[in-house]
């Protein structure tokens, strides 16, 4: 009987060494953690089947039979009686259901311990007897069936999880296979990814591409999905007509300040500086207050600072007859243990609403972490700022996209307040697909299996993509 040993960091892996030493039929013996990871024992179901067909396996049975009704259910046996319920079940599951006539597997019940049958010794080698002084300790009964289920479910989890791998990889496989025989398809899919857009969105957009379509047709379709995706506020009523109290949260250095410079700007052309109040919440940037000063000196506004949440109830009342009040916040990293204290905490008074400014050069997964940490309960609204600086808006519109969120403006320049846009979805996506430029980061046709492994495409889908 060939039985092995395998060894690896996780049990998954160590199943999978197990499945490509013994390939479809191979049976689990035992699964035990270790000091360096995981440890498999396993075997080939027609090892089994051999040692079944072996000389002497009748009296050999017979012995461990008569043996069997003598002894408590010892450690040896108990294992036997798992793997004789695995191979049942297996059986089930491959040949349909359990004749009625044939009864299930019963665990031996523990009697007073005897010696081992005669004919039961004769059978092992006699190296075994010879290293094997000390008696065989008996498992109590009460302990099996816990042992059993948590074996059970242990082994169920690991080739369930096996199975969910195997099936997204043939996927993936099955999908490149079909995108490397349709030219368009495949371009397309390039295209995308050079653009900045993510494996798992290309994917998701390209798997719903229409059959029989040109290639210029391909390239609107796909531009058009992007836009119906990305939620903006174009037909609504703009930030300075809406009017309220907006508090600019974000990480460091990505153009808050600017952005509530220029928000005020537009505000106080059609409704004029009496409509707006500027308040700032960095007490921890040098001359935040002062940057925030001059800008409102150049509108006619007086801008505030408040070091608390007290101070801000306070200048909120004061200003409460204001068509928008602007909130400057400090920056601070999406993981800083101060921004409780210094954003959250501080922001939480009613009708506060939040803009989150994302920096459009930034890399796709810093937004989707800066994303994921100024989530809010609240529908998230965002402006994506420093545009003229991007060299790829596709990251970022990626971004939106998976996580819903509404935007509601875009910078592109540092003058107030001519360098801001309207939020419109047709011409950013075209901006997107656009992109030309030659870079090193591009991938090539050959290396569109390392961007459609399995380990990519774990992506958190938060909304529904729709084609």
């Amino acid at each position: 009987m060939n039985i092995q040993r395998f060894h690896a960091p996780t049990a998954r892996e160590a199943l999978t060494l197990a499945r490509q030493a013994f390939g479809e039929g191979t049976l689990i013996l035992s699964n035990r953690p270790t000091a360096t990871g995981v440890e498999v024992v396993a075997t080939a179901e027609d090892s089994l089947a051999t040692l079944n067909r072996a000389p002497g396996a009748t009296s050999a049975k017979q012995a461990i039979g008569r043996d069997t009704e003598d002894m408590a259910m010892s450690t040896l046996s108990f294992q036997s009686y798992v793997r004789e319920r695995m191979l049942r079940r297996r059986q089930e599951e491959l040949g349909g259901s359990r004749p009625a006539a044939e009864p299930l597997p019963q665990p031996p019940a523990p009697v007073k311990p005897r010696a081992m049958h005669a004919d039961l010794l004769q059978t092992l080698p006699k190296q075994s007897q010879a290293q094997a002084p000390a008696p065989v300790r008996h498992m109590p009964a009460p302990l099996a069936a816990p042992v059993a289920t948590q074996l059970s479910q242990n082994i169920a989890d690991e080739l369930q999880n096996m199975r969910e791998m195997m099936e997204e990889r043939f996927n993936t496989l099955s999908f490149l296979g079909q995108a490397r025989q349709d030219p368009i398809q495949a371009n397309l899919m390039l295209k995308m990814i050079r653009a900045g857009y993510s494996a798992s969105l290309a994917r998701s957009v390209l798997e719903r591409l229409p059959k029989s379509i040109d290639a210029a047709h391909a390239v609107r379709w796909v531009m058009d999905v992007l836009e119906r995706n990305l939620k903006t506020d174009m037909g609504d009523a703009q930030l300075q007509d809406e009017g309220g109290i907006f508090a600019l949260v974000g990480a460091t250095g990505v153009g808050k300040t600017t952005t509530a410079a220029k928000l005020a700007a537009l505000c106080v052309r059609p409704h004029g500086p009496n409509s707006v109040g500027l308040i700032t919440l960095d007490t921890y940037r040098v001359a935040a207050l002062e940057q925030l000063r001059g800008y409102g000196r150049t509108l006619g506004v007086v801008a505030h600072q408040a070091h608390d949440r007290a101070a801000l109830q306070d200048l909120l009342n004061l200003l409460a007859n204001k068509k928008m009040i602007l909130i400057d916040t400090a920056g601070v990293a999406p993981h800083d243990p101060r921004k409780a204290d210094m954003v959250d905490d501080v922001l939480e008074l009613p009708h506060i609403k939040r803009l989150l400014v994302l920096n459009a050069g930034s890399h796709g997964d810093t937004l989707d972490d800066v994303l994921a940490a100024f989530k809010s309960a609240a529908p998230q609204q965002a402006i994506l700022s420093k545009v003229d600086e991007a060299v790829k808006l596709g990251p970022a519109l990626d971004a939106l996209i998976r996580h819903q969120v509404t935007l509601r403006g875009v910078t592109n320049g540092q003058r107030v307040p001519e360098d801001w846009e309207c939020a419109d979805a047709s011409k950013l996506v075209r901006l997107s697909m656009q992109t030309s430029n030659k870079s090193a980061f591009d991938p090539k046709p050959e290396d569109l299996n390392f961007f459609f492994s399995p380990g990519s495409l774990k992506t958190a889908q938060q909304g529904v993509l729709h084609a």
